[in-house]
């Protein structure tokens, strides 16, 4: 068919040279459209000429030249998540533990990242591993669970220091899990909830105590109280007895006072004679009930003589 098209017989040298030929245009055509690149954003591309590092290609379009630059290796720069495999670690006291953790970086610098180590991700999880190990090592079971942060810190600066060659940042390094053996876990449980109990009995006490001393406050203010009523309740009481008592002095006086001046005045004693007979009469009238008690003089008809010793009645006067 090919020497009909010709018109001229060819050769199976000829067919091999076109065919040569053929896949030579083929393989500029493709290295053409190879030598375009779109370079997304996030990403950088590190070209090398002729086998050494020519420059990096940031985000957008870039044209290379055929069969002398090549893209060496694409880098991504968006913060990446690495992911530490669970390792045993022996803490200061001896007591094996299971950590794993979670790294998080970011490419900084792609021709480092190329060239400075083989694959900075397992770099990087390895020797967060080892740093791991080391940190724990120094701190009692106790402590690792309370000093994450110090283990963390620890891990992001010893990264920093080698991620500077290696052109990547360490943001954070968080530890996802320490898993204690199982005969520790129940040991740490038992004491959890014995430390638990402790303070709900320390509660109940201080609420009992409490309660106790509010009580015995109340039964003290209560009586403070009471007291301070009663004392009150007296010294009203011994107040209106004093006044009581002035006022019937002073009454008494006065009645003193005014029998005196109606005795001496003429004719006050005649009264005075015929008030107390009549008092005498009232008191006699009362002698036959025997609930009453009544002094009486020896002989009660001699009125006279009880006059006399009272001294209502007076001497008749001689004359001379």
């Amino acid at each position: 068919m090919i020497e009909q098209y010709f018109g001229n017989e060819i050769s199976p040298m000829d067919i091999f040279v076109m065919l040569v030929w053929g896949a030579f245009f083929l393989i500029i055509v493709i290295k053409f459209f190879q030598s375009i690149r779109l370079v997304p954003t996030k990403k950088a591309y590190v070209i090398e000429r002729l086998g050494r590092y020519s420059k990096t290609l940031d985000a957008g379009f870039h044209a290379l030249i055929p069969f002398i630059d090549k893209v060496a290796s694409i880098q991504d720069l968006k913060e990446e998540t690495i992911d530490v495999p669970p390792q045993e670690c022996f803490s200061k006291d001896e007591v094996n533990v299971e950590v794993d953790g979670v790294i998080y970086i970011s490419v900084v610098d792609p021709v480092k990242a190329s060239y400075g180590v083989t694959d900075y991700r397992y770099a990087a999880m390895q020797l967060a591993q080892t740093t791991t190990r080391s940190v724990i090592g120094t701190l009692d079971l106790d402590r690792t669970f309370e000093e994450r942060d110090l283990i963390s810190s620890k891990v992001v600066e010893v990264l920093e220091k080698a991620g500077e060659g290696w052109g990547i940042k360490v943001h954070r390094y968080e530890i996802k899990n320490i898993t204690p053996p199982r005969t520790v876990r129940d040991a740490m449980e038992m004491q959890v909830n014995a430390e638990r109990e402790r303070r709900a009995i320390m509660a109940r006490s201080e609420g009992d105590k409490q309660s106790r001393i509010n009580r015995s406050l109340g039964l003290k203010m209560e009586m403070i109280n009471r007291s301070e009523g009663e004392k009150q309740r007296r010294i009203n009481a011994a107040e209106g007895k004093a006044q009581e008592i002035i006022s019937i002095a002073r009454a008494t006086a006065a009645s003193i006072d005014k029998m005196a001046n109606v005795l001496n005045q003429p004719g006050g004693e005649n009264a005075m004679k015929m008030q107390l007979s009549e008092q005498y009469m009232k008191q006699m009238q009362g002698i036959a009930d025997p609930s009453r008690k009544i002094v009486i003089p020896a002989n009660l008809l001699d009125y006279q003589a009880w006059m006399d010793t009272i001294g209502l009645n007076p001497k008749p006067v001689s004359n001379k």
